[in-house]
C-alpha cells in the first residue's frame, strides 16, 4: 500500500484580527456587501482557524451615519428605533447565512461611547487634533449644518451630480461638504448658505511622510493594486487636515470642553467600533483584548469594499499612529463593487438582492450564493451578478461536478460494500498520482487565499472534484466490478480519500455542505478528523472499515421558474422605482372656457391601421369620426401594435390643423393617458382607468 509523505514541520501558531466594514443600519445587507467584504472575510477566517491560527473576526453595526438619521426622517421615527430594527435583522441573516463572526457588536453600545471618547480624548491631550472655527454649508429653513449625506453636489474630482457630502460613490473620492460644485441641501433641496462653526481636525499633512514610507514603500508588493493605486493617488494630491467632529444630534458627544451640540465625525468613531468590539468579545470570553491591538506579532486584516479604501488605509492609520500604542493593518483586500443584471445595485432603488429575501426564496442555499458570489467576485474590477449565472453555477458546478462526485462515490459504496470503506490492493500509477495530488491540494489553496485570490481558490477546490469525476470515469469502478474485485476497492478506497479532502478543504467555501459531507462520510469521532495540514501529511484520510452513511444530495438543481421568479422581482421594482421617480409635468398656462368651447372632440373608431415604414414610433390609422374617415397620424406604435388597435375606440381632436408628418398628411389627433404603473391606454367614454394626465398622440 502506497502511505502518505511525512509532512513539514507544523507552523506556529498566529494571531490574527480580522475585520469586516461594519454595515451601516438603515437598511438590510445585499449581494453587493456579501460579494465586496463579508464572503471574502469569512473564507479567509475560517481558512485561518482551520489552519491553527488564534482569531478574532471582528465586526458590528455602524449606528451614527447620516444615512440613519436620513432614514429616521423618512419614516417618522427616532433614530434609534431605525438602528434596533435593522441591527437585528442584519445580525440574524449574517447567522443564518453562515458568516462566523467571533463578535458582532454595534457601535450604539455602551462600550463602543466609553471606547471612541477614550480614543479621542487621548489624541486630544496629546495635542494630535487642529481646533478650527470654518465655515461650513447651513440649511437655513432646516436650521442645521449639513454634515455628508445632509449636502448633495457636484463632486469636483469626477463631475458626478449626485456626489455626497463626504465622498462620491462614483469614483470613490472621500472630500469635504465645502469641496461640492453646485450643492444642495438633501433636506429641503435649497442651496445652502456658508456659516461659522467650530471643529476639531486629524492633520493628515503631519502624517503624510509616515503615510508614504508605511504604504507606497513598505506594501507596493503586497496590497492590491486597486488599493494601493487609490491610496497612491489621495496621497500625490497632498493631504490635508481632515474634520473628525461634526454639527449633528445623533452619534458620540464630542467629550472635551466646547464639544456641546456636537458629535465624533463616524467615520472616526466606526473604525474604532473594531476595537471595542474586541474589547466586548474578549470579556466574554475571559481573554485579554490588547495583544490583538497592540501585539506586533499579531496580524490586522481589514475586509472592506472599494469605497472605504481612504478611511482605512489613510484616515484610520493616522489615528492609530497618533494614538501611539496599536498596531497598524497588515494588509486592506479591498473589492472592487458588484453589479447587478448589468446595473449598478442601489439601495434607494431598491435594485438589490437583499439577502434576508434571499434566505427566505433558498432557505437551503446559502453554500450556492457563497459560491456564486465568491466564483465571480469583483476582486480586480466591477463584476456583474446575474440570476442566469447563479443558477448555472449550481446546476453545472456544484451539481454536476462537485456533487456528482459525491453522490457517485457514496452511492456505490453502499452498493458495493455495505457503507464500508474497503480495504485497497496494490495501488496503481494512476492512484499514485491521484493521492499524491490530494496531498498537495492544501498548499495549492493556501497559496491563493494568503493571496487574497477567493475566486482562483474556489475553482482550485471545484477542480479537486473534477479530478474524483475524472478518475472514477477514468476508471471505471462499474464495469470491474464483475471482473476485477481487487482493483473495484482499491479504486473506491482512493475515491473516498477525495471524497475525504473535499470535506475539510470545502469548509471555508462551502461551510453547510463541508458539515453534510462530514455527516455522509460518518466523520464526527476525533479519530476520524482531519485538520487542513494533516490532508498533507496522514498516511490515510478514510480509513478501511469505516462505515459511512447513506447518500443524499449535497446541492438540487435550480429549475427556470424558480429564477424567472426572481426576474420578476427585480422587474417590479424596476417599474415601481420609475413610477415614484416619474417626473409630472407642471401645469400650463390657464386657458379660458372659451379657448376649451373651440376644441372638437369625437369619439371615433379605428378601421385600418398600419406601421409608418422607418419610424419607430408611428402608426397611420384610419379612424371614422361620426363625420367621416380621415387619416390620423399617432406616436403609439411603441406601446400598441397596429394589428390590436384596429376596432378601438378613441377620442379625437378632429378641429385641428392638418400637418404633414413623414409625407403623410395628419387629420386629427387622438387622446391618451397614462396609468399610475406607466401604461400608455386610449381615453374613451368606456375607460374607467384613472390616468396621469391626457397626452395628444
Amino acid at each position: 500500500m502506497c502511505t502518505f509523505t511525512a509532512s513539514k514541520e507544523k507552523k506556529m501558531s498566529k494571531r490574527y484580527t480580522i475585520t469586516a466594514a461594519l454595515p451601516y443600519t438603515n437598511g438590510p445587507i445585499h449581494i453587493g456587501h456579501l460579494a465586496g467584504v463579508y464572503v471574502p472575510a469569512d473564507i479567509y477566517a475560517r481558512y485561518k482557524r482551520l489552519t491553527g491560527n488564534d482569531v478574532a473576526f471582528i465586526c458590528g453595526s455602524d449606528e451614527h451615519g447620516v444615512p440613519i438619521t436620513i432614514k429616521a426622517k423618512k419614516e417618522g421615527v427616532t433614530p434609534q428605533q431605525i438602528v434596533d430594527r435593522y441591527h437585528k435583522i442584519i445580525k440574524d441573516s449574517f447567522e443564518v447565512f453562515g458568516i462566523t463572526f467571533d463578535n458582532y457588536s454595534r457601535t450604539s453600545a455602551k462600550i463602543h461611547h466609553d471606547t471612541a471618547s477614550e480614543f479621542f480624548k487621548t489624541l486630544y491631550d496629546k495635542n494630535e487634533f487642529v481646533e478650527e472655527v470654518s465655515e461650513q454649508l447651513y440649511d437655513a429653513e432646516a436650521n442645521q449644518f449639513l454634515a455628508d449625506r445632509f449636502v448633495v453636489g457636484t463632486c469636483p474630482k469626477c463631475g458626478n451630480e449626485e456626489s455626497y457630502g463626504d465622498q462620491c460613490e462614483n469614483c470613490g473620492t472621500s472630500h469635504n461638504a465645502t469641496d461640492l460644485i453646485n450643492p444642495k441641501s438633501a433636506i429641503t433641496g435649497n442651496v445652502p448658505t456658508l456659516k461659522e462653526t467650530k471643529h476639531w481636525f486629524l492633520p493628515l499633512n503631519k502624517h503624510e511622510q509616515f503615510l508614504k514610507d508605511w504604504i507606497l514603500e513598505g506594501h507596493k508588493k503586497d496590497w492590491k493594486p486597486n488599493v494601493y493605486g487609490q491610496v497612491k493617488s489621495w496621497i500625490d494630491d497632498g493631504l490635508r487636515p481632515r474634520a473628525v467632529t461634526r454639527d449633528l444630534d445623533w452619534g458620540i458627544p464630542v467629550p472635551v470642553p466646547g464639544g456641546e451640540g456636537k458629535v465624533l465625525y463616524v467615520w472616526f468613531d466606526a473604525p474604532i467600533g473594531y476595537i471595542s468590539a474586541t474589547k466586548e468579545w474578549a470579556a466574554r470570553e475571559g481573554k485579554d483584548w490588547e495583544p490583538y491591538w497592540k501585539d506586533e506579532d499579531t496580524k490586522l486584516v481589514h475586509f472592506i469594499g472599494k469605497d472605504n479604501i481612504v478611511f482605512h488605509c489613510i484616515i484610520f492609520p493616522a489615528m492609530l499612529k497618533a494614538e501611539g500604542s496599536y498596531i497598524l493593518p497588515d494588509n486592506v483586500p479591498a473589492n472592487e463593487f458588484l453589479n447587478l443584471e448589468g446595473n449598478k445595485l442601489s439601495t434607494s432603488k431598491n435594485w438589490a438582492v437583499w439577502l434576508p429575501e434571499y434566505l427566505q426564496d433558498f432557505p437551503d442555499k446559502q453554500d450556492v450564493l457563497r459560491y456564486a458570489l465568491t466564483a465571480n467576485a469583483p476582486e480586480t474590477k466591477d463584476n456583474d451578478f446575474t440570476w442566469k449565472d447563479f443558477q448555472a453555477r449550481n446546476n453545472n458546478e456544484l451539481v454536476a461536478i462537485f456533487g456528482n462526485f459525491i453522490n457517485r462515490v457514496v452511492v456505490l459504496t453502499n452498493k458495493y460494500y455495505n457503507g464500508i470503506v474497503p480495504t485497497p490492493s496494490d495501488f496503481s500509477t494512476i492512484d499514485e498520482e491521484t493521492l499524491a495530488a490530494i496531498k498537495a491540494y492544501p498548499s495549492v489553496l493556501e497559496s491563493s487565499i494568503e493571496r487574497y485570490r477567493f475566486r482562483e481558490a474556489s475553482q482550485e477546490l471545484m477542480n479537486l472534484a473534477r479530478l474524483g469525476n475524472k478518475y472514477l470515469a477514468d476508471e471505471e469502478p462499474w464495469k470491474l466490478v464483475k471482473t476485477d474485485e481487487d482493483r473495484t476497492k482499491t479504486i473506491m478506497f482512493v475515491a473516498l480519500q477525495i471524497a475525504s479532502a473535499l470535506a475539510t478543504l470545502s469548509e471555508p467555501f462551502l461551510p453547510f455542505t463541508s458539515t453534510k459531507l462530514k455527516n455522509i462520510l460518518n466523520l464526527s469521532s476525533e479519530e476520524l478528523q482531519t485538520s487542513w495540514s494533516e490532508i498533507t501529511s496522514k498516511e490515510i484520510l478514510l480509513p478501511a472499515n469505516h462505515t459511512i452513511g447513506k447518500a443524499e444530495l449535497l446541492f438540487s438543481k435550480i429549475e427556470d421558474s424558480e429564477i424567472q421568479a426572481q426576474l420578476d422581482k427585480l422587474e417590479a421594482s424596476k417599474k415601481a422605482n420609475e413610477a415614484a421617480n416619474k417626473v409630472v409635468e407642471p401645469q400650463k398656462d390657464t386657458i379660458t372656457f372659451d379657448d376649451f368651447t373651440k376644441l372638437d372632440l369625437r369619439v371615433g373608431t379605428i378601421l385600418e391601421a398600419e406601421k409608418m415604414p422607418k419610424a419607430k414610433k408611428l402608426l397611420v390609422l384610419k379612424v371614422d369620426t361620426g363625420i367621416d374617415v380621415r387619416t390620423i397620424v399617432s406616436g403609439i406604435a411603441e406601446s400598441f401594435t397596429a394589428e390590436e388597435v384596429v376596432g378601438k375606440k378613441v377620442t379625437v381632436l378632429v378641429n385641428l390643423a392638418p400637418r404633414a408628418l413623414r409625407g403623410v398628411e395628419s387629420e386629427g389627433m387622438i387622446l391618451m393617458t397614462e396609468t399610475p404603473e406607466g401604461k400608455l391606454v386610449f381615453v374613451n367614454p368606456d375607460d374607467t382607468t384613472i390616468g396621469n394626465g391626457l397626452q395628444i398622440s
